[in-house]
């Protein structure tokens, strides 16, 4: 709480001890995964989440917000990843990746039978 900023206006405020731990706490909870635009703490989380996700160590589906394309750049260097060999595109091809919030949440709603 000495590092961040404590929003005291949520319902439920979760202190932890670590990023790491916090990271984990997220992934216990999360039913999927959404990053937005944002600096190195977003960078370093979406990083991680799609780091488990390859290894299976999270089963939930991973979304990115490319607002006005935040994250052309970003997408173009995972491209370049799969084209040089140091990542399956079946990994990328995992990331869902859409230009609105609503395009976004229809992509993560899972499949009804």
């Amino acid at each position: 709480m000495n590092k961040e900023v404590g929003h005291a206006g949520i319902s439920k405020l979760e202190v932890v001890g670590s990023m790491h731990e916090r990271k984990r706490r997220m992934a216990d909870l999360a039913d999927a995964f959404i990053a937005l635009p944002g600096g190195w703490g977003t960078l370093d989380e979406l990083a991680e989440i799609l780091t488990w996700k390859q290894l299976e160590l999270v089963k939930a589906p991973v979304g990115l917000l490319n607002t006005k394309d935040y994250f052309h750049s970003l997408v173009n260097q995972m491209e370049t990843m799969v084209k040089e060999g140091f990542l399956y595109s079946k990994n990328l091809d995992e990331l869902i990746i859409a230009n609105t919030p609503e395009e976004l949440l229809i992509q993560l709603r899972p499949i009804s039978v």
